[in-house]
């Protein structure tokens, strides 16, 4: 059992987040939605565990911690583990919580913590290729989040950072049939100039960006093969509607001003918890159902295994025997 002053506090940077979002970014059409929601927030808490997972790695570095990342997930795979410690495979599971009353009250009181579940989706824990062996770790990331056009221009008032962003739908994205979509070109009905990243994927599946300036009602081409458009980035909300037109779809795809999202994590710190070998959290573990209210959500969009937090072991221990198994590998 571990107590909260076992917790792991991670100070927050916002390359941090800037290294989320050039992950999700390129993972959205190649990642399993299990948890529901607007396509904003999926891509939220693909940024938050991002995120976490490489201020983990900051801190194992910084700690002198032996880590691998040779199963280090490529954006078009599902996940496989983020580190390996003493030969063991984890996965770090990040809860990312933005409520601000929940936020304040859990830096007040850290105890809160131990009575939150650690979870683990039903359906992940029971796939394939995972040993009893395998670590999972779990953490919370406290960050603010802007959900509506109010907050996004509340967060740029104060001079705080943005990413707009609209993920374009399946056929688009992520199309059955791999061809070339053809002559995109760009087109902007706002009503001064726009600089609009778009990024998508080569007949190779090599994931390519690019930026153009729109002047208003100017149509532009892209000068890339693209064989799916995954995204559109914009700097500032626009006041009207931006299309993208393709010669092989033959159809244009327009975007209201209201239909982009800020993907931005305004992160404060991580909370490193603790952690359970697959076998353990097995033998320890009862079900959450979908639709529960728990700790981390209102309301909870899959089946899940679950832990408390106060069950699981502390990473200190767990980093020092780290190092005990690599001090005796060199003697061996």
């Amino acid at each position: 059992m571990i107590s909260a002053d076992d917790f792991i506090r991670l100070p927050y940077t916002r390359d941090l987040t800037e290294g989320g979002i050039a992950y999700a970014v390129r993972s959205l059409p190649h990642t399993y939605d299990r948890m529901g929601g607007s396509l904003y927030s999926r891509l939220r808490r693909i940024v938050g565990g991002v995120a976490a997972e490489l201020a983990f790695r900051r801190y194992l570095s910084e700690m002198s911690v032996p880590f691998d990342v040779k199963g280090l997930t490529p954006f078009t795979e599902p996940d496989k583990y983020d580190v390996a410690l003493g030969g063991h495979r984890c996965d770090l599971k990040t809860f990312v919580t933005s409520k601000r009353n929940q936020i304040t009250a859990m830096r007040r009181n850290p105890t809160l913590v131990l009575r939150a579940p650690a979870l683990i989706p039903a359906d992940q824990f029971s796939g394939e290729n995972h040993s009893d062996h395998d670590l999972y770790l779990f953490a919370f990331l406290l960050g603010l989040t802007t959900n509506s056009s109010e907050e996004i221009q509340t967060a740029v008032d104060a001079g705080q950072p943005t990413y707009l962003i609209h993920p374009l739908r399946p056929e688009w994205s992520h199309p059955a049939i791999w061809a070339p979509l053809g002559k995109l070109s760009l087109k902007s009905e706002c009503s001064a100039a726009v600089t609009l990243e778009v990024g998508g994927q080569n007949a190779e599946r090599e994931f390519l960006t690019r930026r153009y300036t729109l002047e208003p009602l100017t149509r532009v081409v892209v000068d890339l093969q693209l064989y799916s458009l995954a995204y559109l980035h914009i700097e500032s909300i626009p006041d009207a509607r931006i299309g993208v037109h393709s010669g092989a779809r033959g159809e244009i795809y327009l975007v209201s001003p209201h239909e982009w999202g800020n993907i931005w994590i305004y992160g404060m710190e991580t909370w490193l918890t603790g952690y359970l070998t697959r076998e353990e959290f097995r033998r320890k573990a009862s079900t959450i159902f979908a639709g529960s209210r728990v700790f981390q959500y209102s309301k909870t969009q899959t089946k899940n295994m679950s832990v408390p937090v106060n069950d699981l072991r502390p990473l200190k221990e767990l980093f020092e025997r780290v190092k005990e198994w690599e001090e005796k590998k060199k003697t061996w």
